[in-house]
């Protein structure tokens, strides 16, 4: 991927993260219709009797800030704020370059708890033949990386209610 794209999809990322807390303000209950002046009037997005959907990202705010500090160290390839799912590219470190690990990390609820990160790691070795090849990875290796974001996450919530 390139840096332009890379690029482009940080910034969509850092907007909607920034414009989350003013959208979600004010949310609608369930069965609520939005009223008129919620759609911007005649010619708003929704039509009037439509329900809204709660704005913001569709995972814990905390573990997806902590996913993406954790792995900013590796390219990324896609990722989905509103299912939670970020997947790296491959990443050599350059003092090892026969050896690439890529990440999928998956945050499967709203709440801050450990169950809800799952954290897969790939590797490939590189063989005599220069052809990638996949090789084990150790199952501490996951469970050090899902430690490191939930560490983040706790020091990122304190964060916020200290403020």
């Amino acid at each position: 991927m390139s840096f332009r794209r890379r690029l482009s999809i940080l910034a969509i990322l850092c907007a909607s993260m920034a414009l989350a807390p003013a959208c979600a303000s004010r949310q609608q209950g369930p069965g609520e219709p939005v009223a008129a002046s919620d759609t911007g009037g005649r010619f708003g997005l929704f039509r009037r009797g439509e329900q809204r959907r709660p704005a913001g990202i569709g995972v814990n705010s905390f573990l997806w800030r902590a996913s993406l500090d954790t792995l900013s160290f590796m390219p990324l390839s896609e990722v989905d704020p509103f299912g939670g799912v970020i997947i790296t590219d491959w990443y050599a470190n350059p003092e090892i370059p026969n050896e690439r690990f890529r990440s999928t990390v998956y945050i499967l609820d709203t709440r801050l708890r450990a169950d809800a990160l799952a954290v897969r790691v790939f590797r490939q070795e590189r063989g005599e033949d220069g052809a990638w090849a996949d090789a084990p990875v150790s199952a501490e290796t996951a469970v050090e990386i899902e430690n490191a974001i939930l560490t983040r996450a706790r020091q990122l919530r304190i964060a916020q209610i200290r403020n």
